[in-house]
């Protein structure tokens, strides 16, 4: 066998391993901010703003985070094309938690879960 046969089969391996773990993942739903991972820690306090982590994420190589009000933690929630729509709004997320990843925050270096989202719900005004 091939270095590059062994290679092609451990990527496989390692696809194959990642979907199965995630189809055991239970679907959950959190309510919190759509913020992002270089200031999200911040948003105990202080909500967000569109334009705060708009820049963020343009100037700090930031994600695109979520903080969740029930444990008071920061997920990066993906996909992150369809998060930017709903930066500095409150909203439900119904998803899964997928994995951790390690972050830059504006405290240092840090790392969290990892939300993919099935959907993001903007709360709706009263």
């Amino acid at each position: 066998m091939t270095k590059r046969s062994l290679a092609a089969g451990a990527i496989l391996f390692f696809a194959g391993s990642l979907i199965l773990f995630a189809a055991n993942r239970p679907e959950q739903t959190w309510q919190g901010y759509v913020t992002d991972t270089y200031c999200g820690f911040n948003r105990v306090n202080k909500a967000p703003t569109a334009s705060c982590t708009l820049e963020c994420v343009k100037k700090e190589h930031a994600k695109y985070a979520f903080f969740n009000f029930a444990d008071k933690k920061v997920y990066i929630l993906n996909p992150q094309a369809e998060t930017a729509k709903y930066a500095g709004k409150t909203v439900t997320v119904k998803g899964t938690i997928v994995g951790l990843a390690k972050f830059a925050t504006g405290k240092g270096p840090s790392a969290g879960a990892i939300i993919t989202a099935s959907s993001i719900t903007p709360e709706t005004s009263k």
